[in-house]
């Protein structure tokens, strides 16, 4: 064990990260990262990044809701995130009378503010080391099980004794390479968080589901709120005497640019990345998992969709739910395309055979690195089948059926017993309530047709409503089923939901149809898992192992552990990239390219009238770039994920420069591996960020509270381009005198 610890201490300390590939942790950027960025053009000291002691970088990136990244931009609280990060919150505010998704929202002073019920920011306020506190009690024989429970027990001390020494925040424990090694965060969290801006969809989601993952983009994605505190600058709930929250540290917004080949770095909080996955797992996605998510998703969105066009409430309702789900559906057709075309399972193959090479020439059988791979082979082989059904029921009927959500909150998770009683009833109707608000029982019974339909036509093994009742009382007939179902059961009426509530017994949530639904989806969910247990554990072993092992192998080589959600820094360089033969992408858009993309009759590509105003009186103020142009977006070749939504991308002086929010088709597959050559990061320009608010939105009282960093604009012009530019006058010029002299 100890000979893991030095592996991985000596992976961090002695390192200089190559390539532009890695999600860097904090607590090494000092040892491992900080050379190489200065070799870069990086200004900033690694104690001006991470600081163990005092103020620094990392205390103005936070943890956006459940699953982006924001950035503190004013002493004041302010916050710029992605309007796609904010779109749940935004959505949830909206209604037909006030659609601040179609028209966009600006409080023109802090009393305009709007409470988002339910959004939380969380800063993180401490990291430490703990893999010895939890690994070193794990004797070097235990495996499987046992080692499993052993290193659960131990981590939920070390949380338990963190969290006595930092009364009232959160404290996670996150394993990394593996579970190699373990490193524990202690978390504030603010729970008053109040929208202040919004750009309209025809600005903040332009290009829609069509643009998504693709370059050029023309997206303004970003939205701007502000965490509030109580009178001692301490989280509180929503109070409407709470005040701005008073940051140590914010981002600096630069005005000046960027210009191709310059220093660019990003921190956020990365959701997930597999780059330790076997071929196995390869073949695994690209014929079951992508394919199932893809079917399923695409058939339940067509409804969404039609429905949303068909009725201003639903599409309301429905518009977070749409994007999440379309998100990820065409991220899965992107990942498949990627690992295809770039040749990635040939990559990892050789990688294993590399591995295998080295392992049974250099360590001993005992020491677990020989039957590495043979154990994940094996462990993929015997989940496919349960996992195959599992994420049929979870897409199709636990995630697809919305019916089946406050059914399952009136039982036990683990028995589908009923509730014997209901707690705060207050609460719980006002849950309830928030809940209803975005439900559409007609658009759900759609989807429950469909779901339950493809279901019964490609699992294998299914639940056992099927026979019990489908076939049983309604012969087969699922349409009946259904039309039974939403007919009968309490849960489709937000009405019925609330009379249940306030006259509660358990005999009438035990009878309910879709309480009967719920406890038989769940039964073969459980089953599947348990089928699954074992393999489970094998694999865990095997990967562990395996990311150990590569370790070994390669000690010179600079690792960086797979995203798991927590704090991480990426860097390279703002760049363009040629996607194929014969074609170079710029490394930014403009805004002229909105307008070009017009088209009135589809609504991913419409351009409000006042944008389109600003446009042809070319009033861009003092965020146009050296060529007059306004940037809309641009490129850099930093390596991010799902979670970087909403991340700071920064210059070399740690200013905030724009605001990532996507990856780009051609390297999906950069989650299981990066492409140095085609991968980059896509951000919202925050020129045009700063441009919407003052010019567009009219609230430019928000931007004499942040630090806007302006300086001679020509130093951020690509003088490649002045070149160009200036070549083509003197052309035109030569033409205009040889003309004159005809």
């Amino acid at each position: 064990m100890k000979k893991l610890f030095l592996l991985i201490a000596a992976a961090c300390a002695s390192l200089t990260a190559a390539a532009d590939e890695g999600m860097w942790l904090l607590p090494y950027l000092q040892k491992m990262n900080i050379k190489e960025m200065k070799a870069r053009g990086c200004k900033l000291s690694a104690e001006e990044i991470y600081s163990v002691n005092k103020s620094s970088l990392k205390d103005a990136i936070v943890i956006f809701g459940p699953g982006c990244t924001g950035e503190i931009v004013s002493a004041d609280g302010l916050l710029f995130t992605n309007h796609h990060c904010g779109y749940g919150s935004i959505q949830a505010l909206s209604s037909v009378e006030h659609d601040y998704l179609k028209n966009g929202f600006w409080a023109m002073s802090r009393e305009e503010e709007i409470p988002a019920p339910g959004l939380k920011v969380r800063f993180i306020r401490k990291i430490s080391d703990v893999t010895s506190d939890i690994l070193g009690y794990v004797p070097a024989v235990a495996s499987g099980e046992e080692r499993a429970r052993i290193v659960a027990e131990h981590a939920a001390a070390v949380r338990s004794r963190i969290a006595q020494d930092n009364p009232g925040m959160e404290v996670l424990v996150k394993d990394f390479f593996g579970g190699n090694q373990f490193f524990a965060f202690v978390i504030e969290v603010f729970s008053d968080v109040r929208l202040v801006g919004t750009p309209p969809t025809s600005i903040g989601k332009f290009g829609g589901d069509t643009d998504n993952w693709m370059w050029p983009r023309h997206t303004g994605d970003f939205s701007v709120f502000r965490v509030y505190a109580g009178p001692d600058n301490k989280p509180a709930d929503y109070a409407p005497e709470n005040r701005p929250y008073k940051a140590d540290k914010f981002l600096k917004v630069s005005v000046d640019g960027y210009k191709e080949g310059d220093f660019a770095m990003i921190m956020g909080f990365p959701g997930s990345t597999s780059r330790y996955m076997t071929s196995f797992e390869i073949d695994r996605m690209l014929d079951i998992e992508n394919p199932q998510r893809i079917f399923i998703r695409g058939e339940r969105q067509r409804i969404l969709w039609d429905d949303m066009m068909a009725d201003p409430e639903v599409r309301i309702q429905y518009a977070a739910k749409y994007r999440t789900s379309s998100n990820y559906w065409k991220n899965s057709i992107g990942m498949s395309r990627g690992i295809e075309k770039l040749d990635v399972k040939a990559r990892k193959e050789a990688q294993e055979a590399s591995f295998q090479a080295w392992a049974e020439k250099n360590t001993l059988p005992e020491e677990g690195y020989i039957d590495a791979l043979p154990k994940i082979k094996l462990a993929v082989e015997r989940m496919s089948a349960p996992d195959a059904g599992r994420q049929y029921l979870s897409e199709a009927f636990l995630r697809g059926i919305e019916l089946l959500t406050p059914a399952r909150s009136f039982v036990d998770a683990e028995t589908m017993e009923p509730k014997s009683e209901i707690r705060k009833v207050a609460e719980a109707k006002e849950a309830m309530g928030e809940w209803y608000k975005d439900f559409s029982p007609s658009t759900d019974r759609k989807v429950a047709k469909r779901m339950m339909a493809i279901a019964r036509e490609n699992m294998k093994e299914l639940p056992s409503f099927y026979g019990e009742i489908v076939d049983k009382r309604f012969g087969g007939d699922i349409d009946a089923y259904v039309d039974y179902l939403y007919d009968n059961s309490v849960f489709a009426s937000e009405e019925k939901v609330m009379a249940l509530l306030e006259d509660y017994a358990p005999e009438k949530v035990a009878s309910d149809p879709a309480v009967e639904l719920a406890g038989s989806v769940m039964e073969k969910y459980k089953e599947l898992t348990e089928a699954r247990k074992d393999a489970a554990q094998l694999y865990a072993e095997g990967h562990r192992k395996y990311i150990a092992g590569l370790m070994l192998q390669n000690p010179s080589k600079a690792w960086a552990s797979d995203a798991n959600f927590t704090i991480r820094l990426t860097y390279g360089r703002v760049l363009p990239y040629e996607p194929a033969d014969g074609i170079e992408y710029n490394y930014y858009t403009t805004l002229k390219g909105v307008m070009e993309k017009e088209d009135s009759s589809n609504p991913e590509f419409v351009v409000p009238a006042k944008l389109k105003e600003l446009y042809e009186a070319k009033d861009f103020g003092p965020y146009a770039n050296c060529k007059g142009e306004l940037p809309v977006a641009f490129l850099a070749n930093c390596d991010i994920t799902g979670g970087n939504s909403g991340s700071p991308m920064m210059n070399s002086r740690g200013e905030l420069i724009g605001l990532a929010f996507d990856g780009n088709w051609e390297a999906m597959s950069g989650d299981i591996a990066f492409e140095p050559d085609v991968q980059r990061t896509i951000g919202v320009d925050v020129r045009y960020v700063l441009f919407v608010i003052d010019k567009f939105a009219g609230a430019d009282w928000l931007l004499d509270e942040m630090t806007l960093v302006k300086s001679d604009c020509t130093k951020a012009c690509d003088q490649k381009d002045v070149k160009k530019k200036e070549t083509k006058a003197s052309k035109k010029n030569a033409k205009k005198a040889d003309k004159k002299r005809k």
